[in-house]
């Protein structure tokens, strides 16, 4: 949207967004100020050895005892490049490699999620895996080859558009009707590449607790709480009125 002109053709003061969370009170409000969600990034690191028969291995260049020590070195990154007071996730999703028991393949794959609140932190992942990850692959004669992708990048709530967000509800709902101190979340939303154009502010509504709330999003058990939907439809009616009158 923004490649093609959205913003130029709909010019924004602000921009506000929602998203239901369970495990939070159904119809309750949180707004986090600064960076309130995530980067996410999915690094592709393919480990190249030489394959060769299981029963002798000393012919052969072993890309899954490469490919092994890589995600033990990675963890590494998070616990030691990471301040202590900064947030960063490196999570090896998958680890792909050959076929049979007594075969050493000639490739591995590995597929990453990467996390972090700060793009300078962000930036430093990036730059340790790809060290870490070819300097490893080396040390057994193997090469790796880092994708490393740029997807989402961390979702910053503005300080004034933040506190607009909240009074809205306080005047509407009460105290009550906030969550206040809650941590941002680890998961990445798409916008905040709106974030980074126009100031504004990304809520989350209360799916419930327990059993009402039902598990989390992107689960295929997965089940919205319809009770929330009057709530938050009234919230964009709350806010937009709160807004032009301000106007």
């Amino acid at each position: 949207m923004l490649d093609d002109g959205f913003l130029d053709l709909f010019p924004c003061d602000a921009m506000f967004g929602m998203h239901n969370m369970p495990g939070k009170p159904a119809g309750q409000f949180v707004a986090v100020p600064g960076y309130a969600m995530a980067s996410s990034d999915t690094c592709i690191i393919k480990v190249r050895g030489k394959g060769g028969h299981g029963a002798m291995p000393q012919s052969s260049i072993d890309p899954v005892v490469a490919g092994a020590s890589i995600v033990m070195a990675l963890q590494t990154i998070v616990s030691r490049n990471v301040p202590p007071l900064e947030m960063g996730i490196v999570t090896v999703g998958a680890f792909l490699s050959g076929t049979a028991s007594n075969v050493i393949p000639n490739e591995a794959e590995l597929r990453l999620t990467v996390r972090a609140f700060k793009p300078e932190v962000r930036d430093l992942l990036e730059r340790r895996i790809g060290e870490i990850a070819r300097d490893q692959a080396a040390v057994y004669g193997a090469t790796a080859e880092v994708d490393y992708q740029r997807r989402y990048p961390c979702l910053f709530n503005h300080a004034e558009q933040t506190e607009f967000c909240k009074q809205v509800v306080r005047d509407w709902l009460g105290t009550e009707g906030l969550l206040e101190n809650v941590e941002p979340v680890t998961g990445s939303e798409d916008f905040a590449f709106f974030l980074e154009k126009v100031p504004g502010c990304y809520v989350f509504i209360g799916n419930g607790e327990g059993n009402e709330g039902g598990c989390m999003v992107h689960n295929p058990g997965y089940d919205f709480n319809d009770r929330v939907l009057p709530t938050g439809a009234s919230y964009w009616v709350k806010l937009a009125e709160t807004w032009l009158k301000a106007a």
